[in-house]
């Protein structure tokens, strides 16, 4: 589970850094590299996504972890 809590972190970190560019700069870096919702930026904006659902049990776990 520590290997899948730490890619979700990095795609969590990635999609933020991104929505900071789009807020600030108007600039979408996934697009810029992958291109404007070719395959590969759809897989990037689908995980992202799902690594933010994801994220969600980490509230859980830390709710746990707290006496």
């Amino acid at each position: 589970m520590k290997i899948l809590d730490g890619t979700v972190l990095i795609l969590i970190i990635i999609g933020a850094i991104n929505w900071g560019l789009i807020g600030f700069f108007n600039f979408d870096l996934v697009a810029a590299l992958f291109g404007n919702m070719s395959s590969i930026s759809k897989i990037i904006y689908v995980l992202v996504g799902i690594g933010g659902l994801y994220s969600i049990s980490f509230f859980a776990k830390s709710q746990y972890n707290h006496d």
